[in-house]
């Protein structure tokens, strides 16, 4: 053996334990255990005790806090972190700390990058295979979610419940600066630009800015359908005789910009015109 190395360790293709001698590996490696019901082998016979529970359904460790019972002692164990706040797997990266090592590893993906789950439709790839199944949806049309109220069907979950807030009038979300409320929380963030009188959208044709995209989408049809004789933006816009007709009692002038609600009440209406 040349100085310096260690003996030959002999590794398991199977896990990552590893022997100083290859008898110790086919001790390792036997499974003279097996399972009467599904055939299944086993390399210690308390394992083949262990997995038989699932087969006779028994579950002989209970939680003494809530009653909870499972199959086996270290699930238990799992379980009774929720109880006592213990986070025993944190993240060497940043520090974030939770109760299951699965949580741990699915959360490690956010700082190597790794998916593991790809679209057999599209390639499109996912670090969570619940995120793929959501995503599946798009391929299937599948929606198992439906309103007990009216019957509407939504592919995620999360669309049911902020639907439901139809019906039950729920409104759990505040604007702390007026205490106006919202059934959804992308309607408090439009109305919050209010306050703050931020405008993110901006017309690349005039520059005009917006604190809503429907406003610029309708914005931009003034561009489209009444092309000025400059990039600047009108701010009157007259109808055609035909258009007028369609809107009797409006002379056919428009203030261009979006505060003057009759435009786009008309280009709502009369799209097929243009």
């Amino acid at each position: 053996m040349p100085r310096g190395e260690g003996p030959k360790r002999h590794h398991c293709q199977h896990c990552d334990k590893s022997f100083t001698s290859s008898g110790y590996l086919k001790i390792h490696q036997r499974k003279p255990y097996s399972c009467d019901q599904c055939g299944a082998a086993f390399t210690l016979q308390s394992n083949l005790k262990n997995h038989q529970l699932i087969h006779t359904g028994e579950k002989p460790y209970s939680c003494d806090q809530c009653g909870a019972a499972y199959t086996r002692q270290s699930t238990l164990k799992t379980h009774q972190h929720i109880h006592t706040g213990e986070k025993p797997y944190s993240c060497d990266q940043c520090g974030a700390a939770f109760t299951l090592q699965s949580n741990l590893k699915r959360h490690q993906r956010i700082h190597t990058g790794e998916k593991p789950y790809s679209c057999d439709q599209c390639g499109k790839t996912f670090t969570q295979s619940g995120s793929l199944e959501k995503h599946q949806r798009v391929h299937t049309g599948e929606k198992p979610y439906w309103c007990e109220q009216c019957g509407e069907t939504f592919s995620q979950s999360s669309d049911l419940k902020r639907h439901q807030r139809i019906h039950t009038g729920d409104k759990p979300y505040s604007c702390d600066l007026c205490a106006k409320t919202f059934s959804q929380s992308g309607n408090l963030e439009i109305h919050r630009r209010v306050h703050t009188g931020e405008k993110p959208y901006w017309c690349e044709q005039c520059g005009k800015m917006f604190s809503q995209s429907s406003h610029l989408k309708k914005h931009q049809l003034i561009h489209t359908l009444f092309p000025p004789a400059s990039s600047s933006c009108p701010d009157i816009v007259t109808l055609s005789s035909e258009q007028q007709e369609c809107y009797p009692g409006s002379a056919g002038r428009f203030s261009a910009f979006p505060q003057n609600s009759r435009l786009y009440t008309f280009f709502d209406a009369h799209l097929t015109l243009f």
